[in-house]
């Protein structure tokens, strides 16, 4: 069953939203700020997290600059309509994905449900067959397990580096433009502008580089794009 961690400060809605995420079969643990979320990601195995951005004690934007420090579990965030700073500032911190306020159940469990399929939690798991990895030189992706490794070491990736980074591998030496990018890692109706993936971009050179300081297989072309070199 897959488990999801709920942060909000909004009673009303921890009840209402947990209740119809549990209809679907998710089990569901609420938390009331960032604080006691933030501890219980770092103790249990979630699979997604969804939080909300304006809260005391420890909002949303700090809570997932925290956890990213560890983990790659998938984030959405809930936000106010009027906060389009802070939604694209949660996209380039590494954020999955967000949805404002007031917004229908319906559609935030389909955005769950769009995530959990892109992170291959619907896939067998321990199965590994050819067809699921990519091999590019020291980089292989397993595509059922969403592993990363670079020279046989483990990279952790967020859900949209890792669907960043397989667009790109996808085709070597082919120039990916930033809207191609958008596509392969975003939902049609989710706005990005150019400097999300950019940030992106700089992050997953940041991981590799941390196990291998002479990586230099993402190349930026400017005012292009990017490609991966083998």
């Amino acid at each position: 069953m897959v488990k999801i961690c709920l942060i909000d400060d909004d009673q009303n809605i921890l009840a209402s939203l947990s209740l119809a995420l549990k209809s679907e079969k998710f089990d569901v643990e609420t938390y009331s700020d960032g604080i006691s979320g933030l501890e219980a990601l770092k103790d249990d195995d979630f699979d997604i997290a969804i939080l909300d951005i304006k809260m005391p004690r420890l909002d949303g934007l700090e809570v997932l600059q925290k956890l990213r420090n560890s983990s790659d579990i998938p984030v959405i965030f809930l936000t106010s309509k009027d906060d389009e700073i802070d939604q694209l500032l949660g996209l380039k911190m590494g954020a999955d994905d967000y949805i404002t306020k007031p917004f229908s159940q319906k559609l935030l469990i389909e955005r769950v449900k769009v995530i959990l399929k892109r992170t291959s939690f619907s896939s067998k798991e321990n199965q590994i067959n050819n067809e699921s990895l990519i091999k590019r030189g020291n980089l292989l992706l397993n595509m059922d397990r969403h592993e990363c490794h670079w020279k046989e070491e483990r990279i952790k990736l967020t859900v949209t580096e890792f669907l960043l980074l397989e667009s790109l591998v996808n085709r070597p030496g082919y120039v990916k433009n930033r809207d191609q990018l958008m596509s392969a890692a975003y939902s049609d109706d989710l706005y990005v502008d150019d400097r999300t993936i950019d940030s992106h971009i700089k992050r997953i050179r940041r991981k590799f580089k941390a196990i291998d300081k002479d990586f230099n297989s993402i190349e930026t072309l400017y005012g292009v794009g990017y490609r991966f070199n083998q």
